[in-house]
């Protein structure tokens, strides 16, 4: 491991001299790529600098020992030794876990996509409940949300929303909720007071860029429509809404959010763009799962995996076995101590098939 560290510790230095290299500079990508190369191995060569300074203060402190010391200052040099191989473990930890492979989506944006599942009007408002819950997490990180596309119902909520979360990170803290959400609660039209079970799916997918899909613009047929609000009525005359179907992958986007056709077309190009490359992540991840299926990961978007039950205030994170009674909380954004838990447990999992 520590060859590896080493190895990491050089190339991040020879990245810092060609970071000043005005060839470098001047071009565009290149600047691009070697930046982003830095920065993904800050974190483990600054763990990496600390473990050696560390060592170094352990390797003076057991030197010590050998001289004579007098009772108090072998006390002294003993109980440092004990507090600075404390923290050589953490460290050691801690670089086994920023070794572990990472994600090459981690730091991009997402596009979140809701849609009510079963459950007519109830599901509705669920999505509605969600969408809420997301953009308030995304506030509280300091992220940017874009809604792209909406279509409500006459209640209040979403038969499908999806909207675009700018933030560093973003994939990496929500690709946990892909999946199907679970709402137990008494609906407001129901006079009997039942409890009745409803359910609205999550899919995040991570922003593409150009240079990771190559999308021919030949295999793209758009058709334009008439843009039309909850009940039909027409939201315009125009034929500004937006339909793109990709032919080669039968991928479809229509977007009808804004009043002009152009800028409907470029959100469902990022739109497009999204979906394409999760389908082909999507493929790929399936024959790298087909021996053995993740424990947390992103999983298949068809399953449950979480409950939210209004009667007894009780969220449950069906993956990791995780319930916390805070709904108020979670709803209002709070995420961190489920989304935390499913960062470690997949950590742990990676580290289970480290050598497989």
């Amino acid at each position: 491991m520590i060859d590896r560290l080493q190895s990491l510790e050089n190339r991040y230095n020879k990245l810092n001299e060609m970071l000043s290299d005005p060839e470098i500079i001047n071009d565009t990508n290149k600047l691009r790529e070697y930046s982003k190369e830095q920065s993904g191995l800050e974190d483990v060569v600054q763990a990496y600098r600390e473990y050696k300074d560390v060592s170094s203060q352990l390797k003076d402190a057991k030197e010590m020992l050998a001289d004579n010391l007098d009772d108090e200052m072998y006390a002294m040099v003993k109980a440092e030794i004990e507090e600075l191989t404390g923290s050589q473990t953490d460290l050691e930890e801690k670089m086994k876990v920023l070794l572990l492979p990472k994600d090459p989506n981690d730091d991009k944006n997402v596009f979140v996509e809701i849609r009510a599942a079963a459950g007519g009007d109830e599901a509705a408002l669920f999505a509605g409940d969600l969408y809420r819950m997301y953009s308030k997490y995304a506030e509280n990180q300091g992220w940017k949300t874009e809604v792209m596309e909406a279509h409500t119902t006459g209640v209040g909520g979403y038969k499908e929303i999806i909207f675009m979360i700018n933030g560093k990170g973003a994939y990496s803290k929500l690709k946990y909720e892909n999946g199907a959400h679970r709402v137990q609660r008494v609906p407001e039209t129901e006079s009997g007071g039942r409890i009745h079970t409803s359910t609205a799916t999550v899919a995040v997918l991570p922003e593409a860029e150009d240079v990771e899909v190559d999308i021919n613009e030949k295999d793209i047929h758009m058709d334009t429509y008439r843009s039309s609000g909850a009940g039909g009525q027409h939201v315009n005359t125009t034929d500004s809404a937006v339909r793109l179907t990709h032919e080669p992958t039968g991928v479809v986007v229509s977007i009808q959010d804004e009043k002009s056709q152009i800028k409907n077309r470029e959100k469902a190009m990022k739109v497009l763009r999204a979906r394409i490359y999760d389908k082909y992540q999507q493929e790929s991840q399936s024959e790298i799962d087909e021996n053995r299926k993740s424990a947390v990961g992103t999983g298949d978007r068809s399953e449950r995996i979480r409950t939210y039950n209004f009667p007894q205030s009780r969220v449950t994170d069906h993956r990791i076995g995780l319930t916390l009674q805070k709904l108020d909380q979670v709803l209002e954004g709070k995420l961190d101590e489920f989304i935390d838990a499913l960062v470690i447990g997949e950590q742990a999992e990676k580290m289970e098939h480290i050598g497989e």
